[in-house]
């Protein structure tokens, strides 16, 4: 995975040279040191370098990592919590992690399985006598190296002589592979908690299943804590020690000397009707996921222990049967109340890959996600395909067009036309993007103009506009291709301006002489009919565009570090201006603090989602917070409303799909993640909208449709 713009190219005294997996926390590279050495270099995201109490974790996590050495762990080779950007650099290990081999692969046996078990075993021994625990043990902390197992990721280990820092209210840890006592007394958790999750984890590991899988955190974690683990597929002598890991009683699971004796009678060879699966090899024969049966039960459970009153929050958990549903489709309600669903003629849960084999110039624009026309097509970014558009009803491709090998979102489908980008041939002489209409039907291309090739165009009512080539002009077309107007680009705004609509109406966003550090930005109205520029209003610099509402059009106002000057995922917003279009004025309200995440206007709410899951609702007229929600699902896409059910609905970058009570932001169901949703899940953002009343997602390389019920 190559750097990405903007990516730091070195950091204590390591040059940057690829990408290795990046989160809402943070990014890891793979780095080199003078002498040629490899590590792989943590790297905080810049907003959370300000927060004193995410930098005490990060203290605590080198702290962990420097204590632990062994065969089975990767050293901590170098680190700087207090640096501007806080890092750390552990020895490189190359290797897939275990989720990786599982879902590519399918489970282990035989001798892997036997390497694994021992491996993790012999690490845990390593971090237990360092006195740690790590209390995160999962598929994804475990890295599969050529000569055994490493396990990595100490970011919520508890040194046993230090305080463990707890946020009130949040899950900390995994829960298909957090222990009983982590839900009911996180801060006394023992050695005892990581046998828990290794045996979650070996289970996995043989099977390709988790032995408990709700279809929430919240109904996995009441699983962890009262049910007995589902070991369907485990053969002997596995089964058994499974049973003695995940044993509720923390004093009755094996010590680590008895378990790795245990290990020791797991078989070396396959049984006779398994094949090996050579993770470590790399040279497996794709067994295939075994699906899980599911179990059919109506159960309203009154939560009064300490997984609701702790950990969890609830205090009812509503578990309705779901026999017979779709895998992935959440139950529907028995409210005999409920509006009647609408969905496309034909219509079934179904799932289409967005990945094709073909090649092409990049467009530089990893924006993945579908947009609907009408009832019948969606039109989807893919990896291979600048557009596919598919049928709404089943996932059936109608067809594609373009050779982008890198995802790039349509801009717009208005009017029997999509609007998108391609790269010109490589024997022209043109090096930037071209804009596009194709016809919505038959993908035909219609007609084509060159761009600025770092600027956006947008539709407006009337036309879309883009900026020229030079981006010396602004550049107007209507659904024909034939140019409305053009408009030079005051010159005191230099050419840094990005096109904007806002409640249908065209606008620019400029920064004067091209210099975001030396000013606001100014924001400038276009005539729809002649191009005629007129300023507004100067607003912060990184205002971010919301859109219109009661006659207003609405900007937040970051709070940016030194020499920013765009926003993050989770960029923190102090104030909504509310702008008069007419005469500039201006109403500034200022917000809770606090305030951040990345923003989205639907009707008359705004809505903040934040990478670790948090949901925040304000009221666009005066700025009031109506609710705030910690969903404990991370990298959820920006909402997308039915107003039919009163529900928020997002995806997230696995493929979760999560549904709010849109007035109190209350968590109305979700979903498991996809198996296997692509190799693009890490560099594509998650998307989510509705073709009628059906919900259409896209998660990596992967669009799927359920009911929104």
């Amino acid at each position: 995975m190559s750097l990405h713009p903007g990516d730091t190219e070195s950091i204590g005294g390591y040059a940057l040279v690829d990408r290795l997996g990046s989160g809402g926390m943070g990014v890891v590279y793979l780095g080199r040191s003078a002498s040629g050495r490899q590590v792989a270099v943590k790297v905080v995201h810049a907003q959370y370098a300000l927060d004193e109490e995410f930098r005490a974790r990060f203290r605590q996590e080198i702290a962990a990592a420097r204590r632990v050495s062994g065969a089975f762990t990767a050293p901590v080779v170098d680190a700087d919590p207090d640096a501007e950007l806080p890092w750390m650099a552990t020895l490189y290990v190359p290797g897939r992690t275990l989720a990786e081999a599982i879902q590519k692969d399918g489970p282990l046996s035989g001798r892997a399985l036997r390497t694994l078990a021992l491996g993790l075993v012999e690490a845990l021994r390593d971090i237990h006598q360092a006195g740690v625990v790590h209390r995160d043990l999962k598929p994804s902390n475990v890295l599969l190296a050529e000569d055994g197992p490493r396990v990595i990721d100490f970011g919520i280990s508890r040194a046993a002589d230090n305080q463990t820092l707890t946020v009130t209210g949040r899950l900390i840890g995994t829960p298909p592979f957090m222990s009983p006592e982590q839900f009911a007394a996180p801060r006394d958790v023992t050695a005892a908690s990581d046998v828990f999750s290794l045996g979650s984890l070996l289970v996995y590991a043989a099977t390709g299943n988790r032995p408990f899988d709700g279809a929430s955190p919240y109904l996995t974690g009441y699983q962890v804590m009262h049910e007995q683990p589902r070991l369907d597929g485990v053969s002997e002598p596995l089964r058994s020690i499974a049973e003695r890991c995940l044993d509720k009683d923390a004093t009755a699971r094996p010590q680590l000397a008895e378990l790795h004796g245990m290990l020791l009678t797991l078989p070396e060879e396959e049984d006779e009707d398994e094949t090996s699966t050579g993770a470590w090899a790399g040279t497996a024969a794709g067994l295939p996921r075994t699906a899980r049966p599911r179990r059919t039960r109506r159960l309203v459970i009154a939560l009064a222990t300490a997984l609701a009153v702790t950990t969890l929050g609830l205090t009812t958990l509503h578990w309705l049967s779901d026999g017979g549903t779709d895998a992935g489709t959440p139950a529907a309600s028995s409210s005999s109340s409920s509006p009647a669903t609408a969905l496309p003629t034909g219509w079934k849960p179904w799932r289409a890959s967005l990945l094709t084999s073909q090649t092409g110039d990049p467009l530089d624009y990893t924006q993945s996600g579908c947009l609907a026309g009408d009832s019948t097509t969606v039109y989807c970014a893919g990896t291979g395909a600048t557009v596919t558009a598919l049928d709404a009803a089943s996932g059936r491709v109608r067809w594609r067009s373009g050779t982008s090998p890198e995802t790039s979102l349509p801009i717009g489908v208005r009017d029997g036309r999509v609007y998108t980008y391609v790269k010109p041939d490589s024997d022209d002489t043109f090096i930037t993007r071209r804009l596009v209409a194709l016809d919505a039907k038959t993908g035909t291309r219609l007609w084509i103009h060159p761009i600025r090739d770092d600027t956006d165009p947008v539709l407006f009512d009337g036309g879309i506009l883009a900026m020229d080539v030079d981006a010396t002009k602004f550049v107007a077309y209507d659904a024909s291709g034939r140019r409305l107007w053009s408009a030079p680009i005051w010159s005191n705004l230099g050419n840094s301006c990005t096109p904007t609509a806002l409640g249908g109406a065209p606008y620019a966003l400029c920064t004067v002489e091209d210099d975001p550090s030396q000013g606001d930005f100014v924001l400038v109205r276009l005539d729809p009919a002649t191009g005629a520029q007129r300023k507004v209003a100067e607003l912060p610099t990184g205002a971010w565009p919301l859109g219109a509402d009661k006659g207003r059009v609405l900007f937040l106002a970051p709070k940016l570090a030194p020499e920013v000057f765009g926003s993050s995922p989770d960029q923190l917003y102090t104030a909504l201006d509310r702008v008069n279009p007419s005469t500039g004025a201006i109403e500034r309200i200022a917000l809770s603090a606090g305030t951040r995440g990345t923003a989205t206007l639907v009707k008359d709410v705004i809505y903040l989602v934040r990478p670790n899951g948090t949901v925040t609702a304000f009221r666009a007229a005066d700025g009031k917070r109506l609710w705030q929600r910690e969903t404990d699902t991370e990298n959820l896409s920006t909402p997308v409303l039915s107003a039919k059910f009163d529900r928020l609905y997002f995806s997230n970058q696995f493929g979760r799909l999560l549904a709010l009570d849109r007035s109190t932001g209350a968590v109305e169901w979700r979903t498991s993640a996809l198996a296997n949703t692509g190799d693009s899940t890490d560099d594509t953002t998650p998307y989510v909208l509705l073709v009628k009343d059906a919900l259409v997602a896209v998660a990596g390389d992967t669009a799927f449709s359920v009911r929104p019920r």
